[in-house]
This record gives structure tokens, C-alpha cells and sequence, in this order.
């Protein structure tokens, strides 16, 4: 499926429906949901009870007749009547009834590279039950390379790197298109398992799922290089007695356990790489990677691509949203109708 940028523009609102966070651009507003993608409901009557910050706070800390649910999983909608319930309680009544006023609503949405129809469908449906009259579909991976300003539509290469909460992204951008890409079922929640795993076999302690992101950036120090701190203490809940507990863990050991899933990362640019043209690789020595995506900001990951691949990596401005900023700089027409060839998705 190819949608065009004269079509992105009669759009009126896009949405970047991530395992992690949703995010909602309404033209001319800008981004007005960025909120987890989450939902805690009242499994009795069926009442939507919280979604966002609040329902993600909810985690692990609820009775048993409130269950909290994440209808979005790996970048695709897994539960379209939740991820329809979610959208509408954040988007708000007087957003809703903005766009309700809108003859013909057009909506946007990301997916991820290569989505299935059945992935892709799910999408649709989502924001048709919504009020959609039609739905366009963008590829992530372009929305991105727009967002963070990458000069995409020159006939050189542009690299890309779109780390996700369930899945990492990697491709080869040249005019407008993608050249060569790849999508790894490993990204942020892969990362935070392992050092949830580590602590439980090494130092059986369960760690509460809310403290793993701050307990990386504690870990990490300077990054996740030799250079951090040495240890630090984590508390948490002993396997045995269930008592609270407290540990010195290792950087070290953390370094070695979350080393499975970023070398499949480094693996999938490889590929990328064996893949790619070789004029499109030598461009790709000074240009280097560009990191976009919330775990792009795991500390010390940019310096494990630099000594892995040997080019420069950088990280986006602001990485977590460059995905909606991409798709509301098309919708908002701040793109050039000849600077990108077909969108597919």
C-alpha cells in the first residue's frame, strides 16, 4: 500500500500507535496526546477505568476485578475495541468534537516496516471506529527520517535506527525510499526482561516492572561502558520470603546480561549493510546512524553502535517523538510534494 504527500494532506489528524506510547497530531495543533498505551478497566461491569500515565501507574498494584491491558502490541493493535476506548477517553471530548465537525475526517497512521494486511487492517479499523472516513498508512520508518530532519530526498544515503519499546527498526534511506531495511523483534522490553531476569537468578529479587527504565539509567552511570560506577543499591522484593530487600548489583554483570538483545540489534544493521549498494555504503562512513525512538535514550547504547559498526551515530533532538513529528510535518505540508517518493506501508 503507497500513499502519496497530496493525499497526507487533506488529512486532518495522525496517530502513532506504539507498544509503549500513543501519540495523537491534529493539524494545525500540533501533538496533543503523547501518553502510555495503556488502560485499566473494571473486568465486572466493563467500565473503562483509567488509560494513560494513570492506568500505567495502575500496574501491578490492583484488585482482582481491575485489569490493566495494553491493546497495542509490537506496533500493532491487538485489541481494536480498547485501542478504539483508549484513543477517544485521550484524545477528549473537546478534541473529538473538533474533529467530528470535519466534512469527510481523514486520519494517518504509522506502521511498522513490512506490517502484515492483518496488522495493517487492524489499524485502520481503529481509527475508522473513531469517525474516519479514510485512513492513509505511513511507513514508521520514513515518518521518522522526516521527523529528525534527515535530508532523505538527496541521492545519498541516509541511515536509520528506530528503537522501539517491542521491536527495532534498521534502514537505508536514498530519494525518498527505502533501499534496503529490517525489522527485529527486539527493542526496550527486551532490555528491561534481562535485567529483570538477572536479578531474580543471580540475587533472587524480584524487581517492581515501574523500576527497571530508572534502574537502567542508575546502573549505567556515564553509559554502559567500563567508565560508570561500579555498583548500585536496588531494592526490591526477595523470591523466597517476599520480604523487601536490598542488593549491590554489579555494572558489569548488567552490561553482560543486556548484551543478547543489543547484539541481535547489531546483528539486523549488518544485514542492512550486506544488503545495501556499495556506492550507499561509503556515503554511510561519514554520514554514520541516526538513533530515534524511546529506547534510543538507553544510556551508552549509541557508544556500543560506534565501536560495533565503526560509524558515527547520533541521536536525534528529541528521539521519543520524531515518529508523529515526521507524519505531522507531512500532514501540515512542510514537506515538498517531489521530496519523497510513494510512502508505503
Amino acid at each position: 500500500m503507497t500513499v502519496s504527500l497530496e493525499q497526507l494532506r487533506r488529512c486532518h489528524f495522525a496517530v502513532d500507535l506504539g507498544a509503549a506510547r500513543t501519540r495523537v497530531y491534529v493539524k494545525g495543533m500540533g501533538l496533543v496526546v503523547d501518553q502510555p498505551s495503556v488502560a485499566a478497566m473494571n473486568t465486572r461491569t466493563g467500565a473503562l477505568i483509567a488509560v494513560g500515565e494513570l492506568a500505567e501507574r495502575m500496574t501491578g498494584r490492583t484488585p482482582d476485578y481491575i485489569r490493566v491491558v495494553r491493546p497495542v502490541a509490537g506496533g500493532t493493535v491487538v485489541d481494536i475495541e480498547m485501542a478504539q476506548r483508549m484513543l477517544r477517553h485521550l484524545l477528549g471530548d473537546k478534541t473529538r468534537r473538533m474533529l467530528r465537525r470535519k466534512p469527510r475526517l481523514r486520519a494517518a497512521a504509522c506502521t511498522p516496516h513490512d506490517a502484515d494486511p492483518l496488522a495493517q487492517r487492524a489499524t485502520i479499523e481503529t481509527l475508522v471506529g473513531l469517525g474516519a472516513r479514510r485512513v492513509e498508512l505511513v511507513d514508521t520508518l520514513i515518518a521518522a527520517a522526516v521527523g529528525c530532519g534527515l535530508p532523505v530526498e538527496r541521492p545519498e544515503a541516509t541511515m536509520i535506527l528506530v528503537c522501539g519499546a517491542a521491536a527495532t527498526q534498521v534502514a537505508v534511506l536514498s530519494l525518498g525510499s527505502i533501499v534496503c531495511a529490517e525489522r527485529l523483534p527486539v527493542g526496550g522490553e527486551a532490555v528491561d526482561h534481562a535485567i529483570v531476569q538477572l536479578l531474580r537468578h543471580e540475587h533472587e529479587l524480584m524487581l517492581p516492572s515501574q523500576s527497571v527504565r530508572p534502574l537502567q539509567i542508575a546502573l549505567s552511570g556515564n553509559g554502559l561502558t567500563p567508565y560508570g560506577p561500579t555498583s548500585t543499591e536496588i531494592h526490591g522484593r526477595d523470591v523466597a520470603t517476599g520480604r523487601a530487600r536490598s542488593v549491590l548489583v554489579d555494572t558489569a554483570a548488567v552490561r553482560d546480561a543486556i548484551q543478547t538483545p543489543l547484539t541481535a540489534v547489531l546483528d539486523g544493521i549488518g544485514k542492512v549493510l550486506r544488503d545495501c549498494p556499495p556506492d550507499l555504503v561509503a556515503d554511510l562512513a561519514d554520514r554514520g546512524i541516526m538513533m530515534v525512538g524511546g529506547s534510543a535514550l538507553l544510556p551508552g547504547f549509541d557508544e556500543l553502535l560506534r565501536e560495533a559498526t565503526g560509524m558515527p551515530v547520533h541521536i536525534a533532538e528529541r528521539p521519543d517523538v520524531c515518529v508523529v513529528q515526521g507524519i505531522g510535518a507531512m500532514l501540515e505540508g512542510r514537506i515538498e510534494p517531489l521530496a519523497l517518493g510513494p510512502l508505503a506501508a
